[in-house]
């Protein structure tokens, strides 16, 4: 099939696929997330929350305290962070100890759209060939020495969230974004569960889009409403 004989392009870089099997490179992985302290997964049950935005704020702040940190965006059909990051002209490189992340203001990061050769390109894939990337990202970057990797995650709870949680050894725990709106708490929800279901701790959950500040009376207006995620909390 020729499905079977296309290479991603961050293959490409190496002149060929790793291998990708069950138990391929567990011991590269287990390897590579000793060296970072705290693995922390950002996600949610729906899109359009503002995942990928707590992610590259939470990055920021953790940095500007001075830790060492890095972002993996695992959305690999729509990967945001370069965009967030200013990092978007960037590629990564291939390097002695692996895939080099591109650093942001000190920030590393790897994402898919650092591979692409252009900014509108598709990633029309099957679920294999998207876990397979994951676990590349995972497996082959040169994170070094980390005191926290936040790990951007895709909408849902199925190939590409589960590939993560079951890839990555000593997982801190999860921050779940939500909105307000009851539609996206009932998708929040089940990212809850899916969460709990793989024994992970729910570190917080963030409430966002829940108000804006009117630029002349300076009131606030909660166009989705709000508290939404306090009661989810609950």
């Amino acid at each position: 099939m020729a499905e079977e004989n296309d290479k991603c392009e961050a293959c490409a870089q190496k002149g060929s696929c790793k291998d990708q099997g069950a138990g391929a490179g567990n011991e590269c992985i287990v390897d590579r997330m000793a060296r970072i302290k705290h693995k922390i997964i950002i996600a949610s049950g729906k899109g359009g929350v503002g995942k990928s935005t707590v992610s590259v704020n939470l990055a920021r702040a953790l940095k500007m305290k001075g830790y060492r940190v890095g972002i993996l965006d695992a959305d690999i059909t729509g990967p945001d962070i370069p965009k967030l990051l200013g990092i978007e002209d960037l590629k990564l490189t291939q390097g002695e100890e692996g895939i080099e992340p591109v650093s942001s203001d000190g920030i590393k990061a790897a994402s898919m759209a650092l591979v692409l050769s252009r900014r509108a390109s598709p990633v029309v894939w099957r679920g294999p060939m998207k876990m397979a990337a994951i676990k590349q990202f995972i497996q082959d970057v040169n994170w070094g020495d980390l005191d926290f990797l936040i790990i951007d995650l895709p909408p849902g709870t199925s190939d590409e969230p589960l590939s993560v949680l079951q890839l990555i050894p000593d997982l801190a725990g999860a921050i779940i974004v939500t909105t307000p709106q009851e539609v996206s708490l009932l998708d929040s929800r089940k990212a809850v569960n899916m969460v709990k279901a793989m024994k992970l701790p729910v570190l917080g959950v963030v409430e966002n889009m829940s108000g804006l500040t009117c630029p002349h009376c300076g009131k606030t207006i909660n166009m989705f409403g709000s508290g939404g995620g306090q009661k989810m909390a609950e």
